[in-house]
């Protein structure tokens, strides 16, 4: 009879320490919820209401993943495509600091908030235009004024000041893979960037009608000018595409890359030494100077490209695309345009406006 008053008693203790426990438990739960809120709430504005269970799984801890994009209003759903798709393939705690026009925020900050990338963790940063004065041609006809977004990234260390490395990405791509990987790219000491080299084994050769091989230096920038003879470089060293770039800003800050990139675009201004034939990124001649034998190398499945090229769906097989870790639609026909290669992989990753101003082409066309 006192085995078993002896047993009830240890079965009463051992309920009510449960009780403790549960308790306990339950008050940790709301300090962190409480504690996770203002985070995202500095970048969301309708995060009040989400739900607690929402908070919980979406909540991302570990040291934070720096991510930039730059976000034009005529392609601002490449941009939210790209952001799905680094989000949804990696676990790591991601941060996009995303770099617009001031008549972009809104539309942008909405239909972040109105879809599933509501508990994204991001800043919107707005690009001063005045930045590139005297640095690009004043004529509003040229690619270079029509297009200042696509120089955010010789200003990471700007737009980034707290961080130690980060990862550019431009809109027309889709990770596939996690960015977690990516971002521990190995760069050898000295380095403040890695490419990923446009003779490498993964992405065929680009060629561009009317411009030859666009995958050497002679494809970007002008040789016969003194300015760029004096540098010793070599033509035929093979080039890099800079839509990915995996950096230390630290390095990059040290050596004062900016400004060294600043010094090669007011020089341009003044000396035209770019390529006539140039005919890819508008943002390649000054970086390739600046990294020229100075810089650290991508993966290539980290940054299949050319898929926005004519060609590209005999160039690459679908099983290939699907290993591929990163694409890039660079070229002229992008996934949300009328025609364009792998627009399928492109689509799985689309999240449609809800004000309704965006629209694939081929969609809408389909549509009407």
């Amino acid at each position: 009879m006192t085995l078993r008053r002896v047993n009830v008693v240890i079965l009463l203790l051992l309920a009510v320490a449960f009780l403790i426990i549960v308790q306990r438990n339950l008050l940790n739960l709301s300090d962190f919820l409480h504690k996770e809120n203002p985070d995202a709430g500095m970048i969301l504005p309708f995060e009040a209401d989400f739900s607690p269970a929402v908070r919980l799984e979406s909540a991302r801890k570990g040291e934070e993943l720096p991510v930039l994009i730059t976000a034009a209003e005529e392609r601002l759903g490449a941009v939210v495509a790209a952001m799905n798709s680094v989000y949804q393939n990696s676990r790591a705690n991601v941060v996009f600091t995303i770099v617009t026009m001031n008549d972009t925020a809104d539309h942008l900050k909405l239909w972040l908030s109105k879809t599933k990338l509501k508990n994204i963790k991001y800043n919107i940063i707005i690009f001063q235009p005045e930045l590139l004065s005297g640095k690009i041609s004043k004529d509003p006809q040229t690619r270079e004024a029509a297009q200042p977004l696509a120089f955010a990234r010789f200003y990471l260390p700007t737009y980034l000041p707290t961080a130690e490395r980060a990862v550019y990405l431009d809109d027309d791509i889709i990770v596939q893979g996690d960015i977690q990987e990516l971002f521990e790219t190995n760069l050898k000491p000295g380095h403040a960037a890695a490419f990923s080299e446009d003779c490498d084994s993964a992405s065929a050769k680009g060629i561009v009608r009317g411009a030859g091989s666009q995958n050497n230096y002679l494809g970007f920038l002008d040789f016969k000018k003194a300015s760029i003879k004096k540098l010793g470089m070599r033509a035929n060293t093979c080039s890099f595409n800079p839509g990915v770039i995996v950096a230390n800003l630290t390095e990059w800050k040290n050596q004062n890359i900016s400004h060294q990139l600043e010094h090669w675009m007011e020089l341009n201004t003044k000396e035209d030494l770019y390529s006539k034939t140039l005919a890819e990124s508008i943002t390649t001649p000054p970086l390739l100077i600046v990294f020229y034998k100075r810089h650290s190398n991508i993966d290539p499945m980290w940054h299949v490209r050319h898929l926005g090229n004519t060609g590209a769906g005999n160039r690459y097989s679908p099983q290939f695309v699907k290993a591929a870790k990163l694409l890039h639609w660079n070229g002229h026909y992008k996934p949300w345009g009328r025609t364009s290669a792998f627009s399928d992989v492109w689509d799985k990753w689309f999240i449609p406006d809800p004000t309704g101003k965006f629209h694939p082409v081929r969609r809408h066309a389909d549509d009407s």
